[in-house]
Formats: C-alpha cells, structure tokens, sequence
C-alpha cells in the first residue's frame, strides 16, 4: 500500500483540540448508569464548555477481577448514532472500538452510516481489545488478536478510503466487498488507533490517520513514546509528521469516585497547565477522562477549559 501522507483528521481553532470521554456503562465516572437522557446532557453541556469532541469505551461488560462481579456497558456505536443525530458541532468518536467485536467491513458500514448521521463529524477510533471475560462471556475469539486486528485494518481502511477491498485472510474476507453509499466525506470518516506496542504500531504506521494513547497523568510518559512512533513511521515508509498525535488523562473534579485511574487533581490554573503540558509535544488532540463526569462537573471544567485557551501555545 502507499504510505499515507495526508492523513484524515478535523479542524480545530486549537493547537490541542479537547475531548471529553463520556460515561457509557453502569457503576461509571458518572455515578448510577447513565440513561440517555444524562447523556444528551453531558453532551451538551460539554459542547457549551467548549470540548470538540465526545468520546464513547466499546465494551460489552467489566468483570471484577477479585469477586467476580459484573458491570454492564451500553452498546457504543448504537449510542454514538443517536448522540451524533442529537447534539451538533461536536465530534464523536469510539476510544476505542474492538475489531474482535464486529466483521471488520460491518465495522467500515456503521462508521460510513454514522457519519452520515453526523454529517462528517464521526471518528473511527479502533483497537485489539483487552478485556478476555467479554471476549468469553459473548463468545468472541481471544486469540491472536493482532493477527486479527491487522487483517481487519486491510479491509476496513481501503473500505473507508477507496470504497472497496478485498482480502482472503486468516480470519477475515472481503471478496470485492463495496461501501455504498457514501457519506458527506469522499476519504470517509478519521480512523485513529490506540496503542504502544511495538507490532501494533507498525500497523498503526501502515493504515491510521491519528494515533493515541492513556491513561496519562505526566506528559513526560507520552514523550517516551514518541520515538518508537517515529521509528515505527519511518520502518513504513511514512513521514512521522503525517501522523496525528492524540492522548488522554484523567482529572478529578470536585469529589473523585475513584473510577478513572491516575486522575489528576489541582486548581483551575494547575490542571490549564497540565493540559498545556502535552500541547508542548505536538499533540493534536487530548481526551479528558473526569471522575466525577456529571453535568455539573463538565460544566465546572469550562472554567479550565477557558484558562487553557488563555495560554500562549
């Protein structure tokens, strides 16, 4: 394939665009489980405090690993479809979706059908999965999930770019499969892959327009991957500038529920700092993780969110 050197990416007024990670699953950083009413709220009141993007986890459960309990998750791309159709001049995007979830070209079909919806405002974050009591719970495949990833990149990226593809793999087929219609954009929705190891990489290299990576609580853990990003462009024949660079923290907001990991807590001016600190690095695009995110706190967090616009990038 030829290296990508325009890579597919939204429009910000910002250095660092920001995005909120919404609460889609029972016992979340929101609380109780968030209906689609809290949704729509936090929707738009994180547009009202200037976040450019919402982002949705693609789960189907979190199983406790010392008693066994389990935590149900709304299905992400259904709730994607309808906030995209509800809330505008937002982004919305999956951090990220399991290609070990769907057939690799239903995944191309959704993402070009939901950015339709949206009205090219759909992002297509993907990645291998983690999380093995889902796989087993709803009797998906665990094995050999970057072989499976990789083969599944080479039907959905020329799906979305090119409209066709074709692949007799391992695991997954595409016999000239076509994605017809076509959405408002002719290149299709963004696609942004979220890892740091050292295969995933080089397929983040070949076939991605952004790259990501979190939890972070110090910019400096965010600047140690950079390189192997680098090299990685460099082994694939792709300039390391065409990358986009993406991240996310979490932050605490008034009274922490201890559900997001490493969360970062501080005045107004600290956290503006904070999120300034991986703007230094070139990042694109950073995602906000809050615990608590409610209403209120994302509403709270405009307050940060003006102070960041305030310093001198």
């Amino acid at each position: 394939m030829t290296a990508i050197t325009n890579p597919v990416w939204f429009e910000s007024s910002r250095p660092m665009s920001l995005g909120l990670m919404m609460p889609i699953g029972e016992a979340s950083h929101f609380g109780p489980t968030p209906r689609f009413s809290d949704m729509l709220e936090m929707a738009q009141a994180a547009r009202e405090a200037g976040f450019e993007a919402l982002w949705f986890a693609d789960h189907f459960l979190f199983e406790d690993a010392e008693d066994g309990s389990i935590r149900g998750v709304w299905e992400a791309f259904t709730m994607m479809a309808a906030v995209a159709a509800a809330v505008p001049d937002v982004q919305i995007g999956s951090l990220v979706a399991c290609t070990g979830f769907r057939n690799p070209g239903l995944i191309a079909k959704t993402t070009e059908t939901i950015d339709e919806i949206s009205g090219g405002r759909f992002i297509l974050g993907l990645g291998a999965g983690w999380h093995k009591p889902e796989y087993d719970a709803f009797g998906y495949p665990f094995d050999h999930r970057v072989s499976r990833f990789e083969e599944a990149m080479q039907i959905i990226q020329p799906l979305l770019r090119e409209g066709s593809a074709t692949l007799e793999g391992t695991y997954f087929q595409a016999r000239n499969a076509k994605n017809q219609p076509r959405g408002p954009r002719a290149q299709g929705a963004p696609i942004m892959v979220g890892s740091s190891g050292d295969r995933m990489l080089g397929i983040i290299a070949r076939y991605a327009d952004a790259w990501n990576t979190v939890w972070h609580n110090d910019a400096a853990k965010v600047a140690e991957l950079i390189p192997k990003v680098d090299a990685a462009c460099e082994a694939a024949g792709r300039d390391p500038k065409s990358l986009i660079r993406t991240a996310g923290g979490n932050i605490t907001v008034g009274d922490s529920l201890n559900r997001r990991p490493n969360a970062v807590s501080g005045s107004t001016e600290e956290l503006a700092h904070h999120l300034d600190s991986f703007r230094q690095l070139g990042l694109s695009h950073f995602v906000v993780g809050l615990d608590a995110c409610t209403p209120a706190t994302i509403t709270a967090f405009a307050d940060v969110v003006r102070q960041f616009d305030s310093i001198e990038s």
